[in-house]
C-alpha cells in the first residue's frame, strides 16, 4: 500500500465541489487524516476565493495511477476544464504533495494555499533546505499573504 496526500481546491461552489471530490476519491481509496479547510484568495485572477483542504490518503496504486484513474476522472466528472491558466477558476483541483513521504509538488514550501492545509497534517515537516517545519513556512506564507481557515456551517 501507498500513501498519498492530496490537495483538493475549489473557487466554483467550493464547499459543494471538495465534498463531492472527497466522498468520491473515498470510494477508491482509505482516508486516514484529514485537514481542515483553508480559504485563500485566487492568484492572479479576478475570481472568487478558493478553498482548500488536504487529506492523506492510503492506496494500492502506484503515483500515476491514482494522478490518472482517479484524480483525472474525479476532476472530468465535476466540470473540470483544464486550460492554460495554472489558476483559473475551477470546479475542483486534485493535486498529489507528497507520496510515500516524498514531496512532490515544490510549491508546497512556496504557496500558502498548499502549505497551509498540508501542515495541519503534517506540522513538523522539514524543508530541505533550510530546516525549516512545514508550520514554520506555513505561518510566514500566512503572514505574506490572505489565508484564513474557513469555517463551514452546516
Amino acid at each position: 500500500m501507498h500513501t498519498a496526500t492530496i490537495l483538493l481546491g475549489s473557487n466554483i461552489h467550493p464547499e459543494e465541489n471538495i465534498t463531492k471530490a472527497t466522498k468520491l476519491l473515498l470510494k477508491e481509496c482509505n482516508l486516514l487524516k484529514s485537514s481542515r479547510i483553508w480559504e485563500t484568495e485566487a492568484i492572479d485572477i479576478d475570481g472568487p476565493d478558493f478553498l482548500n483542504s488536504a487529506i492523506l490518503i492510503e492506496t494500492p496504486l502506484t503515483e500515476n495511477e491514482l494522478r490518472c484513474q482517479v484524480l483525472r476522472k474525479i476532476e472530468t466528472e465535476l466540470g473540470r476544464i483544464r486550460t492554460g491558466d495554472k489558476y483559473a477558476d475551477r470546479t475542483i483541483d486534485l493535486d498529489i504533495i507528497i507520496f510515500d513521504g516524498k514531496v512532490i509538488d515544490q510549491d508546497l514550501w512556496q504557496r500558502s494555499f498548499i502549505a497551509s492545509p498540508v501542515s495541519d497534517l503534517f506540522p513538523d515537516l522539514l524543508h530541505p533546505g533550510d530546516n525549516k517545519t512545514l508550520l514554520q513556512v506555513s505561518n510566514e506564507l500566512q503572514s505574506s499573504a490572505f489565508a484564513r481557515i474557513h469555517q463551514q456551517t452546516n
